[in-house]
């Protein structure tokens, strides 16, 4: 099977745990005990927080709604905890480290220097349905040249895995692939299209790697708004051949330069909240890291034979076919003995974002489907105790927005029947919640610091200035549509209780800008709930009014926002004054002469 010289898993025996050991010197603190320091950090932060709300209902009794009040508020503490704590030991490692912090939670990047041959054979993957074929095979075709200018461009192979059944968009795939064929000879690339869409893009993928195509060492999965330089590909893959103990390596994934106003301040702070986030849960997850579902280098046949996803007995929203696949195959590959490794560094691995709010919301609505099917998976046998975690996590991760709804609702009903001023005492309700406030942005927090301490990065980003003007504006952004998307995210659960499921579709990923007609179909709930909030509270508790101004004004206007984020006079405001620019924006990336790119690394 494997003509590289590369050892697969499938080709020695392993020890008797499943797992791979290479020898290695240890650094810092050992694993276990990183495990047992962040799990003491966390459990201290939620018992912390859920006993500071307590105390504040407690002098007077603890009442039914009181007490759902306090049930939903825990459910929203692990995922906020493990947010902070990612974010403040990822800033840390950063500014003990410099450079090396990413080489310090993942040291198989030391193993290589840059130069070392290719031998492997690597797929170069690209699922589509129904996605704009001129778009996203343009972006495939663009590695492919770039690859094209290495050594190693034969070890490559290029594979459009279409599941469209639109057929006029099928003609152009086809029409695209064969255009590129003819004139790129030499290269090795494949086009072919299922009949139905079984599995989704897991099942189109799985397909492959069973078909003669599909023999290969290595394979790199592309989503359609996937972009990837040559030279972090060639970096992963070196990586990988360096450390056969190793299944799953990415970096982390970055927005692509954007003209739209929304998606500009959406990936602006992604960006910040990604960075430090990501390098401080490296730090403990280590060989049990994540796995995003794309600009990823896997090891082939321990994904074959160990990844194939399971189909979910039953005829409810959370059987079939997997939608969330990547975090479980993540936990599979780890189960079979292979790590699953993060290099929590930036590079020329990017991806588009969505183009307004609205789409944000599709998109989010089928991955809460997707992570709630999670929960069938919790009892799968041998997993390791930090897949288990992760598991649990993504799930939590999607019912900590309802969750949040809940407890604003309860607390709004409350506000209107009882003398709820007086019960509960005003200074400490007011510093709780700027304690929540101030930890739910964290990691956007830390990211920003992580820009802030180091003159280059500012420097990258056009200054401190703009990256503090750019950080503030961006949060207030956020505070006005985190509201609006928690609701659609409620809605949606409340929809999974009778039944209601979300399909796989095509994404909208370019818009010029978002209608009043298509955000009134998709927010009018929203704007009816802060509506029927502000009529509530204005009748029953004016007061209240002061206290939830900003959730009540994202609702209201939750449809006026969508519209006017997408708006090209704003966007090109954006644009110009340079508010929200990322790199990228500031040393854009030509397309018109192929090159390869030098790795962050």
């Amino acid at each position: 099977m494997n003509t590289s010289g590369n050892t697969s898993g499938s080709d020695r025996a392993k020890p008797t745990d499943g797992a791979i050991r290479l020898p290695r010197a240890r650094r810092g603190m050992p694993l276990p005990a990183r495990r047992r320091c962040v799990l003491a950090l966390n459990t201290a932060t939620v018992i912390g927080l859920f006993w500071a709300m307590y105390t504040l209902f407690a002098p007077t009794g603890i009442t039914f709604g009181e007490g759902a009040m306090l049930g939903a508020f825990l459910l929203t503490l692990p995922w906020l905890s493990i947010g902070l704590w990612n974010s403040v030991l990822g800033l840390l490692l950063d500014l003990r480290h410099g450079a090396g912090a990413a080489a310090r939670v993942t040291p198989a990047i030391t193993r290589v220097r840059g130069d070392e041959p290719i031998t492997a054979r690597i797929a170069v993957v690209m699922p589509l349905r129904n996605e704009d074929p001129d778009a996203s095979i343009a972006r495939l075709r663009r590695l492919e040249e770039e690859l094209a200018l290495s050594p190693w461009a034969g070890r490559f192979s290029f594979h459009v895995l279409s599941d469209t059944n639109d057929a006029g968009i099928a003609l152009k795939e086809e029409a695209r692939v064969a255009q590129w064929r003819s004139s790129r000879p030499l290269a090795t690339i494949h086009y072919r299209r299922r009949t139905d869409n079984a599995g989704y893009k897991a099942g189109n993928i799985a397909e492959f790697l069973h078909s003669p195509e599909g023999q290969s060492d290595f394979f790199l999965p592309l989503d359609a708004d996937s972009e990837m330089g040559a030279e972090t590909v060639l970096h992963l893959i070196r990586v990988m051949q360096a450390s056969p103990e190793i299944g799953m390596l990415q970096s982390l994934v970055t927005g692509l330069p954007s003209r739209n106003f929304f998606t500009r301040a959406f990936q602006f702070g992604m960006r910040h909240g990604m960075r430090s986030y990501t390098l401080g849960s490296a730090w403990w997850q280590g060989d049990c890291g994540p796995n995003w579902g794309h600009n990823l280098v896997i090891r082939t046949t321990p994904f074959r034979e160990h990844c194939m996803l399971p189909l979910l007995p039953g005829r409810g929203p959370l059987s079939g076919a997997i939608l969330s696949h990547d975090q479980v195959e993540a936990v599979l590959m780890r189960r079979a003995g292979y790590e699953v490794r993060v290099l929590a560094e930036e590079s020329d691995s990017h991806e588009d974002n969505p183009p307004s709010l609205v789409d944000f919301i599709r998109r989010e609505l089928r991955w809460m489907n997707g992570n709630l099917q999670y929960v069938r998976l919790l009892g799968l046998s041998d997993l390791k105790p930090v897949s288990r975690i992760q598991l649990v996590l993504a799930i939590l991760m999607y019912i900590s927005a309802p969750a949040w709804i809940v407890f604003i609702l309860i607390g709004a009903s409350l506000a209107g029947t009882v003398d709820q001023m007086s019960a509960v005492p005003l200074g400490p309700g007011l510093t709780l919640f700027a304690v929540l406030m101030t930890l739910s942005l964290s990691p956007k927090l830390m990211g920003l610091a992580q820009v802030l301490f180091s003159q280059s990065r500012s420097q990258d980003y056009g200054g401190r200035l703009r990256v503090v003007s750019g950080g503030l504006a961006e949060i207030l952004f956020s505070m006005l549509t985190s509201p609006i998307v928690a609701v659609a995210l409620t809605q949606f659960a409340l929809g999974l209780v009778f039944g209601q499921r979300i399909g796989w579709s095509a994404q909208q990923r370019s818009r010029d800008r978002l209608g009043w007609d298509e955000a009134a179909r998709v927010l009018w709930p929203q704007t009816l709930l802060g509506l029927g909030l502000c009529f509530w509270l204005g009748t029953n508790a004016p007061w209240a009014l002061i206290f939830g101004a900003p959730v009540l004004l994202a609702l209201v206007f939750s449809i006026p926002i969508a519209v006017v984020s997408t708006l090209p006079r704003l966007s090109r405001w954006s644009m110009d004054t340079g508010l929200f620019d990322i790199p990228e924006d500031r040393a854009p990336r030509t397309t018109d002469t192929p090159a390869i790119h030098a790795n962050t690394a």
